[in-house]
């Protein structure tokens, strides 16, 4: 079955709405403006979460709505509701028809179709039993705890959710996407003594929860995430101090996500307060640094067959061997800026507008062999996993925290250094770059991504880099 017969039956026959009825709601609604659209979305999710050797807690939830969105200029009119029925979408066209009153604008063109399917659209909520789930979750208690004695904690959770969208416009057109998206977390508490360390590890996609089932690859989430807790136990404090940072591949491409990626969003750069802002076309990174959003990636967790206006995604490339070439965008700042949209046009859920988001974020590679940028630095961190982070949009300062990172003297790895920051300029660090990896990595599946109070599943990935020149701020005297 087609994702639009899927959400046709969802939204036409179940929820009892008439289609006819509503293209014409929808049509005079945003008669005389620049563009809109109504999204209607349902959606299924459930969590189940373990701690201390039970299960903590468990949750499944349905929500379903609608959000009606009409764009004049750069206003925009946006109402929505949870509850699909034909007077609420009425109520909300008189609401949004206001931002376009007198305005005789000319609906913008709608988006180009595909045929693709980036992953499946079976629901994987429904394919496992409850009882599996929880049997899973006490099987990694149980195997985590049998590794080392030293492990005092686990805590582990598995999470799904099955969205069904279809979006109308006034011109006819309707777009369809049913999306899956799992995840499975795992965390180890180890201690010696009086110290505690601890360990985390997932990963997820859009895709069935079968593949996490597998013993080969939860227990090779549990080793990686005890493995961490084993080496954060033996850890040194952190040096501080301006040196050498060599950046391992996959989930180190965070720092990337947000000390660049935010500032190339194309709603930034329309109202001038990136820091990118007026560089297009300029050098803007290192020679050899060529940065990507790609929604296409199959099955990844921040890939979307077409985005929430009903574009389909793309590689869009951003900065190519350092010189500055895209934005990401949505339709509205894509018009307003004289470009197309990429297919960055995101929301959380019906509730939300959209805006230019990314989806996975990537670092294309180099050509240099990993161990030899680690033995090109005489004395330096090497930072391999991130925890939390931050940024200012404007002028691309960053912080963030290395969760596992290690010294490197004479050209090799050291010991494990606890309590590692890295601070930096994201403008400033992309210059900085001096070696680029010829192995270039995706995260496992992890990450989410926030902006104006919306999160969304997002992707990041690099090779090993070196960047010369950041600050480390650490806790050794």
């Amino acid at each position: 079955m087609s994702n639009l017969a899927v959400t046709d039956d969802l939204f036409f026959n179940r929820a009892g709405l008439d289609r006819a009825r509503v293209e014409t709601i929808v049509a005079d609604a945003l008669n005389g403006a620049d563009d809109g659209e109504l999204f209607l979305e349902y959606g299924q999710s459930e969590s189940l979460a373990w701690d201390d050797g039970k299960l903590k807690s468990a949750s499944f939830d349905t929500a379903q709505g609608f959000g009606l969105r009409a764009i004049s200029g750069e206003a925009t009119g946006y109402a929505h509701a949870a509850s699909l029925s034909e007077d609420a979408i009425r109520r909300a066209a008189a609401t949004v028809r206001a931002v376009h009153a007198g305005h005789g604008g000319t609906l913008a063109e709608p988006p180009a179709g595909t045929n693709r399917a980036l992953y499946a659209a079976e629901n994987p909520l429904s394919q496992v039993d409850f009882e599996d789930k929880v049997k899973l979750l006490a099987a990694i208690d149980a195997y985590a705890r049998s590794k080392n004695p030293r492990v005092r904690q686990v805590s582990c959770s598995l999470s799904g959710e099955w969205q069904a969208v279809q979006i109308i416009r006034p011109d006819g057109l309707r777009v369809a996407d049913v999306r899956p998206l799992v995840r499975l977390n795992v965390s180890v508490v180890v201690a010696d003594g009086d110290r505690m360390e601890s360990g985390s590890h997932g990963a997820g996609g859009r895709t069935a929860y079968e593949l996490y089932l597998r013993p080969e690859t939860w227990q090779a989430h549990v080793d990686e995430a005890l493995r961490q807790a084993l080496v954060n136990l033996e850890s040194i404090p952190a040096p501080a101090g301006e040196m050498p940072i060599v950046l391992g591949p996959g989930w180190p491409g965070i720092l990337l996500h947000e000390a660049i990626g935010h500032g190339l969003e194309g709603d930034f750069n329309r109202k001038k307060t990136s820091a990118f802002a007026s560089l297009m076309g300029q050098r803007v990174a290192a020679p050899g640094v060529t940065v990507v959003d790609d929604g296409t990636l199959e099955n990844r967790r921040g890939s979307l067959t077409v985005d929430d206006e009903g574009t389909p995604t793309q590689s869009t490339t951003l900065i190519e061997d350092g010189i500055l070439v895209g934005f990401m965008q949505d339709r509205m700042n894509a018009r307003l800026m004289g470009v197309r949209p990429t297919g960055n046009g995101r929301r959380q859920s019906f509730a939300h507008h959209p805006m230019p988001r990314m989806t996975n974020t990537v670092m294309r590679p180099g050509d240099r062999d990993p161990a030899e940028i680690i033995a090109s630095v005489d004395r330096g961190l090497y930072a391999v996993n991130f925890g939390g982070g931050q940024v200012d949009i404007t002028s691309g300062k960053f912080v963030f925290s290395a969760s596992e990172a290690y010294l490197i003297e004479g050209g090799k790895i050291g010991p494990a250094v606890k309590g590692a920051t890295i601070i930096g300029n994201g403008p400033d660090a992309l210059t900085k770059v001096t070696l680029v990896g010829n192995d270039t990595q995706l995260d496992p599946g992890i990450g989410t991504c926030g902006k104006e109070g919306q999160g969304v599943p997002v992707g990041v990935g690099q090779p090993t880099l070196r960047i010369d020149g950041l600050t480390v701020g650490g806790t050794a005297a």
